[in-house]
C-alpha cells in the first residue's frame, strides 16, 4: 500500500515509518524541514519538505506521492506547545483532508487523544462523549480533537487512534523530556500540577505500540479507537515509579481529582487483534533509563 506519513518525523512517526516499511508498504513522509526530511529518506523512504499549514505546497506534495492512506500524526509537543499543537489539528487537519480527497485519497488514520472525554468515574470506551464545553484551558484541547475527528471524518475510512499518554523516546516522559524537568524543580515545567493530583486516573501507551496500533489501523473500520496500555492508574500510583525510572525525586502528593482524569479502556483495540507489547507503564517507565 501506498502510505503517507504526516509528521513523519514525531515520536511516533520516527517508529511508525520503519514499521510500515517491514510491513511492505510503500511510504512517504512529510517533514516541515529539511533536516526531518533527510532523516525520512536515511530510513529508506521517499520524503518531501512541506508545512502542512501551507495549503497549496501541501496539496501538490499530496498528489505527487499519490498515497492511497494517510496517516495524521502532527502536533507541536516538542516544545510542550498546546496552541501550536491545536492549530495543527484544526488548520493542518483541515488542509491534509483536502489535499487527500483533492488526490482521491480514501482513507485517514489520524492521532487523537484518550483524556479528552467527558468526566466520569471508570476508564472510558469509545461510547462516551468528548467533554465539549469543558472550562479553559482544556476546553481548547478539547475543541481542537473534536475539529481534527470532525475533518478527518470527511474521508471515506476514518480511524482516529486515541492515544494514551505517550512515554518512550521523544516523549515528555523520557529521560531528559518535560516531565523529567517538572521532575527535577524546572520552575517553567508547570503542567505536570495538572495531572498528579494523587487521585486523578491516567491511562498510557509506549511510542511504540502506538506506532504498532497506526499500522494494525490501516485495515480497521472507520471509528474512533482507544489505544492505551491495560492498566489505568491514579497519580499516586504512577508518578512515584515515573520518579524513580528518571533517578528523581517524587513530588509531594496533591489532593483531590480531576474529575475528567479517568483514563480509558483498550477494549476495542484488543478486540481488533492489537496488543501492546508494553501492557503496563509498571514495566514501561523502567526501560526508559535501561
Amino acid at each position: 500500500m501506498r502510505v503517507l506519513v504526516a509528521g513523519a518525523t514525531g515520536a511516533i512517526g520516527r517508529v511508525l515509518v520503519p514499521l510500515l516499511l517491514e510491513a511492505g508498504h510503500q511510504v512517504t513522509g512529510i517533514s516541515r524541514t529539511l533536516a526531518g526530511a533527510e532523516r525520512v529518506r536515511r530510513q529508506g523512504a521517499s520524503a518531501v519538505q512541506v508545512d502542512v499549514l501551507d495549503r497549496d505546497g501541501l496539496r501538490q506534495a499530496v498528489a505527487a506521492a499519490a498515497p492511497e492512506t494517510v496517516i495524521h500524526q502532527l502536533t507541536d509537543l516538542s516544545d510542550a506547545d498546546g496552541k501550536a499543537t491545536d492549530l495543527l489539528r484544526r488548520d493542518g487537519t483541515r488542509n491534509l483532508v483536502d489535499a487527500a480527497r483533492s488526490a482521491g485519497v480514501e482513507r485517514i488514520v489520524a492521532q487523537s487523544i484518550s483524556w479528552a472525554y467527558a468526566p466520569g468515574e471508570s476508564p472510558a470506551d469509545e461510547t462516551v462523549p468528548l467533554d465539549i464545553g469543558a472550562a479553559q484551558p482544556r476546553g481548547g484541547m478539547v475543541e481542537g480533537i473534536r475539529a481534527m475527528e470532525e475533518k478527518a471524518a470527511e474521508m471515506d475510512s476514518s480511524v482516529p487512534l486515541r492515544y494514551g499518554i505517550l512515554y518512550g523516546p521523544g516523549t515528555w516522559y523520557a529521560p531528559g523530556g518535560a516531565v523529567a524537568a517538572a521532575l527535577a524543580g524546572d520552575s517553567d515545567a508547570h503542567f505536570l500540577g495538572s495531572i498528579e493530583a494523587d487521585l486523578s486516573v491516567m491511562s498510557f501507551v509506549h511510542v511504540a505500540d502506538a506506532a504498532g496500533a497506526a499500522v494494525a489501523a490501516l485495515d480497521w473500520p472507520t471509528g474512533p479507537v482507544n489505544i492505551v496500555d491495560d492498566e489505568p492508574a491514579q497519580a499516586r500510583e504512577w508518578l512515584p515509579v515515573l520518579a524513580t525510572a528518571l533517578g528523581l525525586p517524587a513530588p509531594e502528593a496533591r489532593s483531590g481529582r480531576q474529575s475528567w482524569a479517568r483514563g480509558a479502556s483498550n477494549g476495542l483495540a484488543r478486540s481488533r487483534g492489537w496488543k501492546p507489547e508494553h501492557t503496563t507503564w509498571r514495566s514501561g517507565f523502567a526501560i526508559q533509563r535501561a
